[in-house]
């Protein structure tokens, strides 16, 4: 390698380095993006120039401007409202969208499996009979149903069901790690629950009090669970199938946007944690209690695809922007 044209080729960007480096206490914006970017150039040049050349005086000058970037690199953080807002805008909606045919899935098969379940239910005493002693069905179908989101104060009851839900949604996500495979066993306890109380319900002509009652959170609140069991199947699969990527890599990527959806899915599971616990048993006429659950459901699904898609056509993944040392490739 001719270490006086490789030197000259990326002098301006050490230069430019330097100079940010330099004021690294008072840059804003662009400028901290372009520090890191800059700083990853320089890391990887002093890797090629280490491993083609002993130049020392060409690697004494890399490896200390490499040193001081890394320092300014961890000094120079984006302030946090800009985090929280690549979060929402970008991040979250990213990873949603760019992995929907998983959750949606998730949501086909879970719902067909509930539904199938519902059915043996209605049409089988024999199965009832397991389920419980005819008093136990009678005062779940009768009380204990609609009397669960009654029986507590609403604003406790709502924190109770979103750190519940949102500890069930995280849970989904991380057993990705294991093949996904107890992320599996979670959507189908999920849906079994579902579909025995829908058919035990069903089965006494309770129907309408069924629907009315979990439709206003559950549209939102079950959406969310297939959005974390989608995510988590597509980690597991990740270890399977890295694709392209070298197998670390592709995990590491992949885990990364499915923190970002474990923070998003906190924000969406409190929406529906307030309305099941302040409009579920509170709003006595059922098409407005409904109609409230579905202008949610409609709302994320709107963000998702708009925030999402956009993010997805620029090229994002919903990884984290910066990554580690270790992480550029290209000289």
């Amino acid at each position: 390698m001719d270490v006086d044209a490789y030197a000259a080729a990326h002098n301006a960007e050490w230069l430019r380095l330097e100079y940010l480096i330099n004021r690294a206490g008072k840059l804003r914006g662009a400028e901290i993006d372009e520090l890191v970017e800059l700083y990853q150039r320089a890391a990887t040049h002093l890797s090629v120039v280490r491993s083609a050349t002993p130049d020392p005086v060409l690697i004494g000058r890399l490896s200390s401007l490499v040193a001081r970037g890394r320092a300014a690199v961890s000094g120079a953080q984006a302030p946090l409202w800009r985090d929280a807002a690549r979060l929402v805008t970008v991040s979250f909606p990213a990873t949603v969208y760019r992995q929907r045919w998983w959750w949606i899935g998730c949501a086909v098969l879970g719902n067909a499996l509930a539904l199938a379940v519902a059915i043996w239910v209605v049409n089988d005493p024999r199965v009832q009979s397991t389920l419980g002693t005819p008093y136990d069905i009678q005062q779940l179908v009768e009380h204990d149903f609609a009397n669960y989101y009654t029986e507590h104060q609403a604003s406790a009851f709502a924190f109770q069901v979103w750190v519940n839900n949102a500890w069930v949604s995280a849970q989904a996500i991380a057993f990705g790690i294991l093949l996904g495979i107890p992320t599996l066993y979670v959507l189908v306890l999920n849906q079994l629950n579902l579909g025995v109380v829908g058919g035990l319900m069903a089965a006494h002509g309770k129907t309408d009090i069924f629907f009315g009652l979990i439709l206003p959170h559950g549209l939102l609140e079950l959406t969310a669970v297939y959005v974390a069991c989608g995510v988590g199947l597509r980690l597991g699969w990740t270890i399977i199938d890295p694709g392209r990527r070298p197998r670390g890599r592709a995990l590491a990527e992949e885990g990364r946007a499915a923190m970002s959806v474990v923070l998003g899915l906190v924000a969406v599971l409190l929406v529906s944690g307030l309305i099941e616990g302040f409009v579920t048993g509170w709003v006595h006429t059922t098409w407005l209690r409904i109609g409230i659950g579905v202008v949610a459901e409609i709302a994320f699904l709107s963000y998702i695809w708009y925030f999402g898609r956009k993010a997805v056509a620029a090229g994002d993944t919903g990884d984290a922007p910066d990554t580690p040392d270790l992480a550029p490739v290209s000289a």
